[in-house]
């Protein structure tokens, strides 16, 4: 007798094993074809931040530790820093001649400024008033100067205090430019800037590279014998607008600028030319007025810094400013984190002159965290700071590492602006003098 229900069940049973045999097969062909994905993702270097795979791909261990095989091999190749090379080729000698900004005697160059650059190789020139005549006359003296530094390895820095008003340089022959407090009384900070472009352009007819300008003193002491109408006004507001203003316009034309005279001149009643000023103000005090100004320079990213002869008791009762460790040292650049070049006030004034031997002077504002130090009236004086710096060098009192960190922010001044002796006087004298009489109205009208 037949089992119906065995032909029965088996009836079916070989369709349905097939079928589920078919089945398998194409789960296990997209299950194969979902593995696949990340793999091909990570084979392409696809950005796993795109694309629909990101969760599969940060599955895989393997992914997250080990990159391409060519990735591990490129390692990342550090750029050569052009101003550490050129430090490095320097000779002790060439860098402490780089620190000092000397002046020079007469109106065409002498044998004593020939040895100056050639045998202390100083890394600055500055030019007063009797250094000047004719526009001719002045930049051919100026670049008789640049070519006897070509045998340098650095090109020098050419400066000269060119504020506007009573401090001027300039020959007769261009026209004058008006004091910094009437340009001031304008509150115009545009006027300021055409000020800074114009100063820019007078000293370029004589070949200067840099402008101990603007001032940045506060003029809050009426009775103060040196500032007066050198300051914007009386304002710490309107002395940081206008002179940053200005600030920028000799930027603005390739002139190295020089903002002046940290901590602040403003209060003194004695002339730093003569004496040793006193100025008997708290830190809190200073920093609601005086250093109000600096402190934006600095967030300008000013070039550079000159630093006063003046006594702040309170803050430093042994040191004026330009050789004080507290309040360079601590405020310019620790408080203040200003990086660029610190240069002292001239040395050679009252104030110093008068109460610190020019060897100590030099060794202290070094030690304090001076980079370039001033000394602008005689060739001996330029010869003692660069002996006195060579020996504190090899005795020890300063390590060449201190030295390194000055010369390498006067080089990378001197590469940002790219200075080179080959650069000539240039300008259009009657285009100029147009232009400053055509300013001037717009201040007068003011």
């Amino acid at each position: 007798m037949y089992n119906y229900s065995y032909i029965s069940n088996n009836k079916w049973r070989k369709p349905l094993h097939m079928i589920c045999l078919l089945l398998g097969m194409v789960l296990l062909l997209s299950a194969c074809g979902q593995a696949q994905k990340p793999s091909s993702a990570t084979d392409s270097n696809t950005d796993s931040s795109t694309g629909s795979n990101t969760g599969q791909s940060s599955s895989s261990p393997e992914q997250n530790t080990d990159p391409p095989q060519e990735e591990a091999q490129e390692e990342p190749q550090e750029e050569a820093d052009p101003v550490q090379e050129q430090l490095s080729q320097l000779t002790l000698e060439e860098k402490i001649g780089q620190m000092i900004l000397a002046g020079v005697q007469g109106t065409t160059l002498d044998n004593q400024a020939k040895q100056m650059i050639t045998d202390q190789k100083v890394g600055g020139i500055i030019f007063y008033a009797n250094n000047v005549t004719t526009l001719q006359e002045t930049a051919k003296f100026v670049q008789s100067i640049k070519e006897v530094n070509q045998s340098n390895p650095v090109p020098i820095f050419m400066s000269v205090d060119q504020e506007g008003g009573k401090v001027s340089r300039m020959p007769e022959s261009v026209e004058s430019i008006p004091s910094s407090g009437k340009v001031g009384q304008t509150k115009d900070s545009a006027l300021a800037e055409t000020m800074g472009e114009l100063l820019a352009r007078q000293i370029q007819l004589t070949g200067f590279n840099v402008d101990f300008a603007p001032v940045l003193d506060v003029n809050s002491n009426p009775k103060n014998p040196v500032i007066g109408d050198r300051s914007f006004g009386s304002s710490a507001e309107l002395v940081s607008r206008m002179g940053i203003a200005e600030m920028k316009g000799l930027r603005s034309e390739g002139i190295i600028p020089v903002v002046k005279h940290f901590p602040g001149h403003g209060d003194t009643s004695v002339d730093s030319h003569l004496d040793l000023p006193v100025v008997n103000k708290t830190e809190k005090q200073l920093s609601e007025l005086e250093w109000i100004p600096f402190q934006a320079a600095v967030k300008e990213q000013v070039e550079a810094v000159m630093v006063a002869h003046i006594l702040f008791p309170k803050l430093d009762p042994d040191h004026p400013a330009s050789l004080s460790d507290v309040i360079i040292g601590e405020h310019l650049r620790g408080k203040f984190k200003y990086d660029g070049v610190v240069i002292t006030d001239d040395l050679s004034m009252g104030a110093i002159a008068k109460n610190f031997k020019l060897d100590e002077a030099a060794i202290a504002t070094v030690k304090a965290g001076s980079d370039i130090l001033l000394v602008a009236h005689s060739y001996e004086s330029a010869k003692t700071i660069f002996d006195t710096l060579i020996s504190a060098v090899k005795s020890g009192k300063i390590s060449e590492s201190r030295i390194d960190e000055s010369v390498y922010r006067i080089l990378a001044l001197k590469q940002q602006y790219k200075l080179s002796d080959k650069q000539q006087a240039f300008g259009d004298l009657k285009q100029l003098n147009a232009d400053i009489l055509d300013w001037r109205k717009q201040v007068d009208a003011r």
